[in-house]
């Protein structure tokens, strides 16, 4: 009796040991259900995630002790440590290791007292059942014709609600028609990373989409705050840009000057210079122009645009 409860202390020993040394090395972590998951089922998972990420299941008691005592960073993932949870540990990209996971369900059959996870419905359509089977699909009220020696289901049909227990009629129809409405895996529940905790739907946001809005409300806010003479920090770049053009305007028509405008006098003072410096510019401006179609008169419109969108020249990017 005193070896059974020692192997089991030390059992609870040595899994609060491991949690300890996770703990410590991650730091990012998604909480993951198992509900229907069997020991087979979950060293294929084991398997598909290794080397990208290590999975900790069950003991929420002890989970939930070990972080109030020594790893307070994971606080804010306790009130969702119940039921059937696990932890799963990474350093790399969560998604990825979502989508791993997730790749890991399995198709199940809808068996007699079973909690539905989803809702299930019959699709309309041949069956492939002989009409001496009518009783099944008329026993849920499943309005069929017989065609071409075959039952078909005249409209689709919700059979079972997400939450409901399956019922024998509906396990026998659906194991009759050879469909398999569920699907079993680790279910991802919450994200936590730097002290975070973040619905999974977090997962499906595009950072590239995401940073393309961003820079595109920018954008917009500044071209209003320049109309309106209201300044923002999205448009005192342009307008320093425009300021420093001022600037430069002023000092080459008076003998004010500083180290930025000095170039630009010098190229002045230099027929030649300048000469060389819009001869080494001309190709590309004339590559540009090849294919415009538009005509003349667009070309004050045009002068006008290009000036506005240098307002980024100088150093004076919108991002920089």
């Amino acid at each position: 009796m005193g070896k059974a409860i020692t192997s089991k202390k030390d059992k609870k020993d040595k899994y609060a040991e491991k949690l300890r040394k996770t703990l410590a090395q991650y730091s990012r972590v998604m909480l993951v259900t198992a509900d229907n998951v069997g020991s087979n089922h979950m060293q294929k998972i084991r398997a598909s995630i290794r080397g990208k990420g290590v999975i900790l299941m069950g003991k929420n008691t002890m989970i939930r002790r070990v972080i109030r005592t020594e790893f307070k960073q994971f606080e804010p993932l306790l009130p969702y440590i119940a039921e059937n949870v696990g932890l799963l540990f990474t350093t790399g990209d969560l998604r990825e290791l979502r989508d791993l996971v997730l790749a890991q369900r399995v198709e199940a059959p809808a068996k007699v007292g079973t909690v539905a996870p989803c809702d299930v419905t019959i699709p309309a359509g041949d069956t492939g059942l002989e009409p001496t089977q009518t009783a099944a699909l008329q026993a849920l009220n499943i309005a069929t014709r017989i065609n071409k020696g075959q039952i078909m289901i005249l409209n689709p049909k919700e059979i079972i609600k997400k939450g409901d227990k399956v019922g024998p009629s509906e396990a026998t129809l659906l194991q009759k028609l050879k469909i398999k409405p569920f699907t079993y895996g680790l279910g991802l529940k919450q994200v936590f990373e730097d002290g975070l905790v973040y619905g999974p739907e977090i997962l499906d946001i595009d950072l590239n989409e995401l940073v393309k809005k961003v820079a595109n409300a920018a954008t917009r806010i500044a071209a209003l705050s320049l109309e309106i003479g209201f300044p923002t920090l999205a448009s005192i770049p342009h307008s320093l840009a425009r300021a420093f053009k001022s600037l430069i305007a002023v000092a080459v028509v008076t003998e004010i000057t500083f180290a930025q405008a000095e170039q630009i006098k010098e190229l002045l003072e230099n027929p030649e210079a300048l000469a060389a410096a819009l001869a080494s510019s001309a190709p590309a401006a004339a590559e540009a122009s090849k294919g415009a179609d538009a005509p003349a008169a667009a070309a004050p419109a045009a002068a006008e645009e290009e000036e506005e969108e240098s307002d980024a020249d100088m150093g004076f990017g919108l991002f920089d």
